[in-house]
C-alpha cells in the first residue's frame, strides 16, 4: 500500500471516529485541571450518559458540576441554600463532603455540616432543591456519622453511606428508602486503629465495584497518598478486605517533575460503556500557586490482568479524553454574567449563611442588588479563582455615605483574612473616590463620574492592576500594578478553602451591579496560559514567558473570551498578535468553541520579524463576532520547525452606539439570545414556543409545573444560530400554571403559560 493511500485511510478514520465518538479533534485530549480553581473532596456519579461532581465547599455555597464527556463542565445547581439557617459563616465551617445519586426517581445529595450528616432532595439535578434533613446517627455504630461521605449503590440497588469521623473510624451505612440509616453497618474501624494510625486520616472513603470485587479507596490525608482495598462480599471481617497499596501510579518516571504532587480524596472509579474507567480528584498546585486550591482533575484507571486498579499520576501531558461527546458545554472557566436570568446562576456562590434578601436580581431588571449581611458583615457573591491571567470588569452603580461603604470587584484568599479590593467608596476628605487596596498597600483616585461607573481588574500572573471608566471603553489605571503572592501561594489546613473572585459591598449602603465580565476580549490574553494545547511549551524570553514550540497543526485554547452583546456594547474589529518569528513563519487560524464545528474568525499570516527575540505586535482582520466563546488558536505552516512564538494577543473593538438597543430606532447588535411569550396563552391544548441563540450551541427547553417537576422536554440538542420555533402539546397534562425555562451557555430564562381547558 502506497503512502498517499495510507494517509487517506488515516483520514477516513479519523473521520469515522469522529463521528462515532461525536468529538472534535479539539475535544479529543485535556489538559488538567479540568475544573480550574478550588473543589476539594470531590465525588463523581454517573447517571445515564451524564455525570455529575460536587464534594467539599467549606464556607463557600456547594456547587453541582454536570458534564457529558468528563472533561468540559458546567455549574448547574446548588444544593444547599446559603439561607438555610443551619449553614453557619466561618470560615473552614460550612458544607463538607457532598455527593449527588439518582435513588428510585429522586435526586438525593448528601453532605456534612458540623459534623452531622445532612440530605437534600430534587426532582431535577438542577434544582428546586429541598432544605437540609438531618440524617440520624444509628445507634449500632459505636461513633456518629461524621464529615467525610460519599455514596455507593450496589447492583441490588441497596444504597448505603461511606462515611468517616475522625483517625479511627470509617465505616458503611446501609440507607432505606428514606434516606435513613436502616439495614446493614459495616464498623471498619480496624483500618486505621489508635493509637499508631498507620493510614494517616484514611479519610474521604469511596466505594465502587468491578469484575465481582467491592473496592474502598481513601485519601491518608491532604498531604497525600491514596490507597485502596478489595472484598468479594461487603463486609466488615477485616479479613474479608485485601489490602492494594497505592491507587495512584506512584512510579511514573514524570511524577518529580509534575506541576501537582500526591494525589488523594479521589473519587469513585466510574466505567464508560467501552470498559475504561475515570476518576476526578482535587490537587493542590506546587509552590506559588498553591492558594488556588485542590483543583479538579481527571485520569483514567487502569485494571491489571487481576482486577488491581491503578490510576494515571497527574503529570504535566495532554491525555487522551474519555470517547465521549462534550454536548457543547464549553470550558468550565468563570463566565460573564449580565444579569438577566431570574435567578442568580449557580456558578456564583455567597461566603456562609446569607439570607434571600440580601440580594435580588427582579428589584432591578438587568442588575444584581448585593446588601451587607449587617453593618459589620461584607456580603459578596464569588467564583472559583483558578486561572493566571484574565480581565475581570463590573458596571457599578452604587451611594457611599461613609468611607465604610465600600463596593466593587475583589480577590479573596480563601481563609477570608486578605483580599485585594478595588471599590467605589469615600476618601477621607468625604469625596466619591476609587480606592485600589491590598494589604498595607492603597491607591486612591477622585471619582468624578459620580455613582455609575465601570471597574476592572487585570490579572496577569501574581500581578494585579486596577483602572475605572466612565463608559467601559476609555480606562485610567488606578496607581502601580499590586502583587498579590501572599494569596497565590497561601493555603492552610483550618479553612481548606481556594483563592475566590468576585462581587464585594460592605458597609450600610446596597450595591447594584449591571455585568460581571471575566475574560475581556479586549484586554491582552498572555498566550502562555492556554486551558488545554496539543504541541506547544513554554519558553522564557525578555523577561517573561511566550508560548514556544509551535509546529503545524498544534493548537491552544483560551476559554471564555467574552466579546460583547446588548449590555456590553461591543464587536471586534481587528486582532492584534504579539509574535516573534524567525523563520519563514506560518498562519494563525482563529476559531470560536471548536476546532472543527466553530467557526473560524480570522487567518493571521505571521512572518519573519527578524529574529525569535523580535517581537511585533501584528493587526488582523476579524469577523465580527458577539458572545462569550472559547477561542481555539490553530497553528498551519510549511515548515517542519517551528513556525513562530506568541507573547500575547487581543482584539480591538468598535463600539456599538447606545441606539442600537433591542426596540429602538437604531441598528440592533447582531445576535443575542430570547426567550418569547408562547402563543397563544392561555391556550388549548397546543402553543408556540419561539427562542433566538446569536451562534450554534446546545439549548435545553424544558416545561416544569408549580411544583417544579419537569413534563415535558422540548429541546436538549445543539441549534444554529438564529430563531428556532418548537410545539408544546399538552393533551395529557391537567389545567393551571405551567413554567419553560430556557438554558443555553451562560443565558437562562423562564416564562410562565397557562393551560386553560
Amino acid at each position: 500500500m502506497n503512502m498517499t493511500r495510507i494517509l487517506t485511510l488515516l483520514a477516513a478514520m479519523m473521520i469515522i471516529a469522529n463521528v462515532l465518538w461525536g468529538q472534535s479533534p479539539s475535544f479529543r485530549s485535556y489538559l488538567n485541571p479540568v475544573i480550574p480553581g478550588d473543589h476539594p473532596d470531590c465525588t463523581l456519579s454517573r447517571i445515564g450518559d451524564d455525570f455529575y461532581t460536587t464534594g467539599s465547599s467549606f464556607n463557600v455555597t456547594p456547587v453541582i458540576y454536570h458534564s457529558t464527556d468528563l472533561v468540559h463542565w458546567e455549574a448547574i445547581a446548588q444544593p444547599v441554600s446559603a439561607a438555610w439557617s443551619g449553614y453557619g459563616d466561618a470560615p473552614g465551617g460550612g458544607c463538607w463532603g457532598g455527593q449527588m445519586v439518582l435513588y428510585n426517581g429522586s435526586y438525593w445529595h448528601f453532605f456534612s455540616r458540623a459534623n452531622t450528616m445532612h440530605f437534600v432532595k430534587a426532582p431535577d439535578p438542577r434544582g428546586p432543591w429541598s432544605m437540609p434533613v438531618k440524617v440520624n446517627n444509628p445507634p449500632r455504630l459505636p461513633y456518629t456519622l461524621g464529615y467525610d461521605n460519599s455514596i455507593f449503590i450496589d447492583d441490588d440497588n441497596k444504597w448505603y453511606l461511606v462515611v468517616k469521623n475522625g483517625q479511627p473510624n470509617n465505616g458503611i451505612v446501609e440507607l432505606n428508602a428514606e434516606g435513613q440509616p436502616g439495614g446493614a453497618l459495616y464498623n471498619l474501624s480496624w483500618l486505621n486503629p489508635a493509637p499508631s494510625y498507620p493510614y494517616s486520616w484514611a479519610e474521604g472513603p469511596v466505594m465502587w465495584k468491578y469484575g465481582g470485587y467491592y473496592y474502598y479507596s481513601f485519601a491518608r490525608d491532604l498531604g497525600g497518598g491514596q490507597k485502596v482495598m478489595r472484598s468479594r462480599t461487603l463486609t466488615s471481617a477485616q479479613d474479608s478486605w485485601e489490602m492494594l497499596g497505592d491507587f495512584f501510579n506512584e512510579a511514573d518516571p514524570q511524577k518529580n517533575s509534575s506541576l501537582f504532587t500526591s494525589p488523594n480524596h479521589a473519587s469513585q472509579a466510574i466505567l464508560l460503556d467501552d470498559s475504561t474507567s475515570w476518576v476526578v480528584h482535587p490537587l493542590y498546585a506546587k509552590g506559588e500557586w498553591k492558594g488556588q486550591g485542590r483543583q479538579g482533575l481527571l485520569n483514567q484507571v487502569r485494571y491489571s490482568t487481576t482486577a488491581r486498579p491503578v490510576a494515571d499520576y497527574p503529570v504535566n501531558q495532554s491525555f487522551t479524553a474519555p470517547a465521549l461527546s462534550s454536548s457543547g458545554i464549553p470550558w468550565m472557566v468563570p463566565k460573564s454574567d449580565f444579569f438577566t436570568a431570574p435567578d442568580l446562576h449557580p456558578e456564583w456562590s455567597f461566603l456562609g449563611n446569607t439570607e434571600k434578601t440580601k440580594f435580588s436580581l427582579s428589584e432591578r431588571p438587568g442588575w444584581l442588588r448585593l446588601s451587607p449581611k449587617s453593618t459589620a458583615k461584607a456580603n459578596t457573591v464569588n467564583k472559583n479563582d483558578g486561572e493566571h491571567n484574565y480581565a475581570l470588569i463590573t458596571r457599578l452603580d452604587f451611594t457611599a455615605k461613609t468611607a465604610a461603604d465600600q463596593a466593587g470587584l475583589w480577590i479573596m484568599r480563601g481563609d477570608e483574612q486578605m483580599a485585594l479590593k478595588l471599590v467605589s467608596t469615600l476618601g477621607a476628605g468625604a469625596g466619591k473616590t476609587i480606592s485600589f487596596n491590598f494589604v498595607t498597600t492603597k491607591y486612591e483616585a477622585e471619582n468624578s463620574m459620580g455613582d455609575t461607573l465601570w471597574l476592572k481588574l487585570e490579572r496577569i500572573n501574581h500581578k494585579i492592576s486596577g483602572f475605572y471608566s466612565p463608559d467601559g471603553n476609555e480606562w485610567t489605571q488606578v496607581g502601580q500594578p499590586v502583587d498579590i503572592s501572599q494569596i497565590d501561594s497561601y493555603s492552610d489546613f483550618s479553612t481548606f478553602t481556594g483563592t475566590r473572585q468576585g462581587l464585594y459591598v460592605s458597609g450600610s449602603s446596597s450595591a447594584w451591579f449591571d455585568l460581571y465580565i471575566y475574560r475581556d476580549a479586549y484586554t491582552p490574553i498572555l498566550a502562555e496560559c492556554p486551558a488545554n494545547q496539543i504541541g506547544t511549551s513554554r519558553t522564557y524570553i525578555n523577561g517573561g514567558y511566550v508560548l514556544d514550540n509551535i509546529h503545524g497543526n498544534d493548537w491552544a485554547l483560551y476559554a471564555g473570551v467574552e466579546f460583547g452583546n446588548a449590555e456590553y456594547q461591543k464587536v471586534p474589529d481587528s486582532l492584534k498578535i504579539v509574535a516573534a518569528c524567525g523563520s519563514s513563519g506560518g498562519t494563525v487560524e482563529v476559531w470560536l468553541d471548536s476546532l472543527d464545528s466553530g467557526e473560524k474568525i480570522a487567518d493571521c499570516a505571521i512572518n519573519s520579524t527578524g529574529g525569535w527575540r523580535t517581537f511585533q505586535t501584528l493587526a488582523f482582520a476579524v469577523k465580527p463576532v458577539t458572545g462569550r466563546h472559547d477561542v481555539y488558536l490553530k497553528f498551519t505552516g510549511v515548515e517542519t520547525g517551528k513556525l513562530f512564538q506568541i507573547h500575547s494577543f487581543y482584539f480591538t473593538s468598535r463600539n456599538v452606539p447606545s441606539s442600537a438597543q433591542p426596540g429602538s430606532s437604531g441598528t440592533v447588535q447582531p445576535g443575542r439570545y430570547g426567550l418569547e411569550q408562547n402563543y397563544p396563552n392561555p391556550f388549548n391544548p397546543s402553543t408556540n414556543i419561539q427562542f433566538e441563540i446569536p451562534r450554534r450551541a446546545f439549548v435545553s427547553l424544558r416545561v416544569y409545573d408549580l411544583l417544579g417537576r419537569v413534563v415535558a422536554e422540548l429541546a436538549g440538542r445543539e441549534y444554529g444560530e438564529g430563531t428556532h420555533t418548537v410545539k408544546f402539546a399538552a393533551a395529557d397534562l391537567a389545567n393551571g400554571l405551567y413554567h419553560y425555562s430556557l438554558r443555553s451557555d451562560d443565558f437562562t430564562r423562564t416564562r410562565k403559560m397557562m393551560l386553560l381547558r
